[in-house]
């Protein structure tokens, strides 16, 4: 069988996000000759539809005052015993290099961005300098491989997550919003959030003659002498056998394989914002060789919403729901009409309360779900896509009054009416007593920087709107368990020799954290570094 990347490659790296590409560079750095392959027909995977952020403690960017024992206290916290405490402290001791050392040898740049931790009251947590984001790069950069980046449909403007949070915050201070500015960086073809860092990553790869082969989906390990020797591969229809001696898997999660998220999420995965052909592809091949698995009931949960037939590479496009339920003058209920969860709390910790079960219904209890709002907020703020003062869409359900809108979408009228009525009560008083919307500096940070308070106001002027709301995920976060050298164990606890992961494609060293913004990339980068490395260095052995 013909080799489609000509047999000279030692280390194969499978897909092309964040993770793939840092393990490629690592690699190639390390002395190794690398071949990225990528199922789809563009570079980027799930990081070039993202943020693009970067969760690392002690950067070298922020110049935040930082330690390692209090990133570690907080780390453990929030993961409960779920995680690999050596994998937590490598991350710490080892990411901070490993992100200036990306700066060293690419023309990627990190600039910081003020986002607090995700919860910011708790021991070792901090309120800024955690989270870096990458600078706009330009993308004339990548020559012809400028039109392979993949095309972000809902952060695809060149707008830094730190100009569209906090310094320009379009969704609560539209007229901060430098349109001709950003009209220039569009003609300059400058990228920003998760399509600058993969820009800037796939750059580096070029120039060091690394091509991603695209539209080839890898389906199966070779082995010899129980060992990984390569990866058989799908293209233009033939079968394919790519001959190397280490396999790097980190080719995306498997929330679009619909019989793999019914096996092991907890909950109906509707609607995920990354790319459609992530389906467990890594996950399925370490699978077949004995890899153990871990965290595999766990995602990176973001509540989204969805504008019908509003199409992404021919599946349905999930946005995500983020001023709608942070903002004044919205909250959040099911079917009972009742609230159940504080809605402006961090979007992965928040969406594990659609969880509960209803022993009487023998299924989800706050599912279905909807974002109500009344004129006040339709009047300020987006719904969606939809900018104040725009015509209410059809989709979007409107009532005269509550118990219209009640009937209108399948909700409890009393139980609605109550909510509300209790809701207005605490605005009055300036405290959600049931959830405590707003007092996490987290919150108020999302929240409106002008209303009275950032995240509390009535509900109270007519028309009355419900925004539906859907269990999404930006990826799962569950796949084989890797040691600190990123290879890939065993379930008889010893690594599958050759075979390595990170990125989604691997049970997160996280755990069922999400630590603060970034936290994925941050991961991913980390992972991608340290098993592209040890991948070169067993490769040489």
């Amino acid at each position: 069988m013909t080799d489609p990347l000509g047999g000279e490659a030692e280390i194969v790296v499978i897909g092309s996000g964040a993770a793939a590409l840092a393990a490629a560079l690592a690699a190639h750095d390390a002395g190794a000759t690398v071949a990225v392959v990528e199922r789809s027909d563009s570079v980027g995977g799930t990081t070039a539809v993202s943020g693009g952020g970067v969760w690392m403690p002690g950067n070298h960017v922020s110049g935040a005052d930082d330690s390692r024992e209090e990133a570690l206290a907080y780390m453990s916290h929030l993961t409960r015993g779920r995680a690999s405490a050596e994998l937590l402290a490598r991350f710490v001791d080892d990411g901070p290099a490993i992100l200036a050392g990306l700066e060293q040898r690419t023309r990627l740049r990190f600039q910081p961005i003020s986002w607090p931790d995700y919860h910011p009251e708790m021991e070792g947590a901090r309120s800024s300098g955690r989270m870096i984001e990458p600078a706009l790069f330009d993308a004339t950069l990548l020559g012809a491989w400028q039109q392979r980046l993949r095309r972000a449909p809902v952060l695809g403007l060149p707008l830094s997550l730190q100009e569209s949070t906090v310094d320009w915050t379009p969704s609560y201070t539209p007229e901060r919003y430098d349109a001709a500015e950003i009209s220039r960086r569009v003609r300059a073809h400058e990228v920003a959030c998760g399509q600058a860092l993969v820009a800037g990553l796939l750059d580096a790869c070029l120039t060091r003659g690394i091509e991603p082969v695209l539209e080839a989906r890898g389906t199966e390990l070779i082995q010899r002498d129980n060992k990984v020797a390569g990866l058989v591969v799908e293209r233009d229809g033939r079968r394919l056998d790519a001959h190397a001696k280490a396999v790097v898997l980190a080719s995306g999660g498997y929330e679009w394989n619909a019989d793999l998220c019914s096996r092991f999420l907890p909950g109906q995965l509707t609607h995920p914002t990354s790319p459609p052909l992530n389906e467990g592809d890594g996950l399925l091949m370490a699978m077949e060789l004995g890899a153990d698995l871990i965290n595999m009931n766990e995602a990176w949960w973001y509540p989204a919403g969805a504008v019908p037939d509003e199409k992404y590479e021919d599946r349905q496009l999930a946005r995500f729901i983020a001023v709608e339920r942070t903002a004044p003058h919205s909250i959040m209920v099911d079917r009972f009409g009742n609230r159940f969860v504080n809605e402006a709390a961090n979007y992965n910790d928040m969406q594990k309360a659609f969880f509960a079960f209803d022993a009487n219904q023998a299924g989800p209890r706050h599912l279905p779900c909807w974002v109500i709002f009344d004129q006040q907020y339709r009047s300020r703020y987006p719904v969606i896509t939809i900018r104040p003062g725009a015509p209410d869409p059809s989709w979007l359900p409107v009532g005269e009054t509550l118990d219209d809108l009640a009937a209108r979408c399948g909700i409890d009228p009393r139980g609605l009416s109550e909510t509300v009525q209790r809701w207005n009560g605490f605005v009055a008083s300036g405290r959600d007593l049931d959830f405590g919307r707003g007092d996490s500096l987290y919150d108020r940070f999302h929240g409106d920087p002008a209303a009275t308070h950032p995240n509390l106001g009535t509900l109270e002027q007519a028309p009355y709107y419900a925004c539906p709301v859907y269990l999404g995920a930006v990826g799962t976060s569950g796949g084989p368990r890797i040691d600190v050298r990123g290879r890939v164990q065993h379930v008889r606890d010893h690594p599958i020799p050759g075979l390595y992961g990170a990125g989604n494609a691997i049970g997160s060293p996280a755990g069922p954290a999400y630590f603060g913004g970034g936290t994925t990339i941050g991961m991913a980068l980390v992972w991608g570094h340290i098993a592209g490395s040890d991948a070169a260095a067993y490769a040489h052995n």
